[in-house]
């Protein structure tokens, strides 16, 4: 991003950045490198190795006997570090009072920097050290300033786990290591991840069988022993690990049932904790179709399945329904958003037939503001009609079971007219329109009176004079439809209208529904817009089969009209389902 050389604070600002962010006193030389990588084009370095720190500059704030037992402490983990098995007994005489368990700044003892680095022989001389292998790193922050907070409480096999090395996993295990870590101390301030948590997340098969075949717990996690949540995955269980990073194999490796051996009795107390539905008594595989899950287990996959919607992993999300797990709309909704934009047809299949298994009483505003313009967008884009066919089922079903609303009459006070046997009288008029050539005798007063594009027409119809026309010519009416305002005097116009739009709600069917739609639309007739919606939403169905109705919302001729009738539909559902489902339960 610079045309010379970074600047000397740019230089600073960055190494500054990189120490912070590890919690060190002083910048060394990794983190000027670090910087380099980034403010230099074309230079690359390795990744910062979890080493030993460089603070002889934070020793000058100790008095000299505290800063020699410093630097006595600083030699001797450098001696552990540099891998010389030989060193292990003289560099434990210089680490101090704690000898082999003694932490550093990072709150790292040698075993945990050995386990680290993958380095077994050292490992296996810490343990014949008697190195304490269940000790974490403690949450004392001010005690260990370069301590990363969201390290608290891992253990040695923590980090083996992290880094993956699987001999030294298996080293820690065979020497008594809890399989657990850290979250053995339920009594402390813990909030650790588990070992098979941070292997499921990474998707390390290996290690997570190691681990399961050491009984380790795939159910526990850091709220299940203190209540308090993870600051870096939110408490995650180890089954949403596993399916927020896509892991399908390790997936199933969590959810294959433990080998118990058959001298184990449950006792009474496990077996209520089990529930109803034990999951001792699954012995079939995952690959087996559904398996019966506990209560517990059954959250756990629930919580599991969301993350794998969450991220986009449909083959997860429909193992995981293929095992029993009840859908949640949110989960739902996102399966089909991913596999529409996967162009997954054979999953969007299956998720519109799952539609059905959601409650009802689980629709809410996510489904009526996310989930129907979702399936409209697919069905605006779809030329399967077998998947047309079950977005206008769902769309039906939404609608519900109930009849559409019918138009009201329009009741208004008639102000005072004048008799009809003066309507369309020559001797009795003052106005004449001339329609196809035929005479047809009007009240000016009175049409004024009827309706305001009456009034606008007869003031602006002036003869030379500056005197009001007596014969007006209408050309775009009929001389037989004409006749209509006769009847207009009498119901008003607005009345008249709402009176033939009840009568087209009383003959619409399958055939004229389009026709009369459209004349709905062009007249601005509200109401009826209202009701052929609503029609259309109940029979679409049957309507896909019409070229008509196709032709209306596929076709280019509805766009240049300025017709986007599924955008209406959508909107009608959405008030439909919430005055069915969302205010009927305030």
């Amino acid at each position: 991003p610079f045309i010379l050389l970074p600047p000397l604070m740019e230089w600073m600002r960055v190494a500054i950045t990189h120490a912070e962010h590890r919690r060190s006193l002083t910048v060394d030389s990794d983190d000027v490198r670090q910087t380099a990588r980034l403010l230099l084009p074309g230079l690359d370095c390795e990744p910062r190795q979890l080493k030993t720190e460089d603070c002889f500059s934070s020793f000058r704030r100790l008095d000299a006997k505290a800063a020699t037992a410093k630097f006595q402490q600083d030699l001797g983990f450098r001696m552990l570090s540099c891998g010389r098995t030989d060193l292990v007994n003289q560099a434990i005489e210089l680490l101090g009072l704690d000898g082999v368990d003694t932490m550093d700044n990072q709150g790292m003892t040698p075993l945990m920097c050995a386990c680290a680095a993958g380095d077994e022989a050292m490992v296996q001389m810490l343990i014949d050290a008697s190195a304490n292998l269940d000790l974490s790193l403690p949450s004392n922050i001010q005690r260990y300033p370069s301590m990363h907070p969201d390290s608290r409480r891992w253990t040695a096999l923590t980090f083996a786990v992290l880094h993956g090395h699987i001999p030294v996993v298996q080293l820690l295990l065979d020497a008594g290591a809890n399989v657990e870590g850290g979250l053995i101390n339920s009594g402390e301030d813990n909030c650790a991840e588990t070992p098979l948590q941070l292997a499921s997340a990474a998707g390390n098969y290996e290690l997570v069988s190691l681990l399961l075949s050491r009984g380790a717990d795939p159910l526990l996690s850091a709220l299940d022993t203190n209540g308090m949540t993870s600051v870096l995955h939110e408490n995650m269980n180890c089954f949403s690990h596993a399916a927020a990073h896509g892991h399908r194999n390790v997936l199933r490796k969590l959810l294959t049932p433990p080998q118990v051996p058959k001298t184990d009795v449950l006792s009474l107390e496990e077996i209520l904790a089990e529930g109803v539905e034990s999951d001792t008594s699954s012995t079939a595989g995952i690959s087996e179709g559904q398996v019966k899950l506990c209560k517990a287990r059954m959250k756990a996959l629930q919580e599991a399945m969301y993350y794998s919607a969450e991220h986009g992993y449909l083959d997860v999300t429909m193992e995981l329904r293929n095992l029993g797990v009840p859908w949640k709309l949110h989960v739902w909704i996102e399966s089909l958003r991913t596999s529409y934009h996967q162009c997954s047809y054979p999953v969007m299949h299956y998720l519109l037939r799952e539609f059905t298994a959601i409650k009802e009483e689980d629709y809410n505003e996510e489904l009526i503001h996310e989930g129907i313009p979702l399936m409209f967008d697919i069905l605006r884009v779809s030329k399967n009609d077998t998947l047309n066919q079950q977005l206008a089922s769902i769309f039906a079903h939404c609608y519900g079971n109930g009849p559409i609303p019918t138009i009201p009459e329009l009741k208004r006070m008639l102000p005072p007219r004048l008799d009809p046997h003066f309507l369309n009288n020559k001797e009795m008029s003052d106005l004449t329109f001339l329609v196809e050539g035929q005479p047809f005798y009007a009240h000016r007063v009175l049409l004024i009176t009827a309706s305001n594009r009456f009034k606008v027409l007869l003031t602006n119809k002036t003869s030379p004079e500056n005197q009001p026309c007596k014969y007006i010519e209408i050309s775009e009416i009929k001389y037989h439809i004409f006749q209509l305002l006769s009847a207009a005097s009498l119901f008003e116009l607005e009345s008249l209208q709402r009176h033939c739009e009840i009568i087209c709600t009383q003959i619409m069917n399958l055939e004229n529904a389009v026709i009369i739609y459209c004349y709905a639309k062009i007249h601005n007739a509200t109401e009826l817009l209202s009701y052929t919606e609503s029609y259309f939403l109940k029979n679409m169905s049957a309507l896909l089969n019409q070229d008509s109705y196709k032709q209306l919302i596929y076709g280019r001729n509805s766009k240049l009209q300025g017709l986007d009738p599924l955008q209406s539909l959508d909107m009608a559902l959405a008030n439909r389902m919430r005055s069915l489902y969302i205010t009927s339960r305030v």
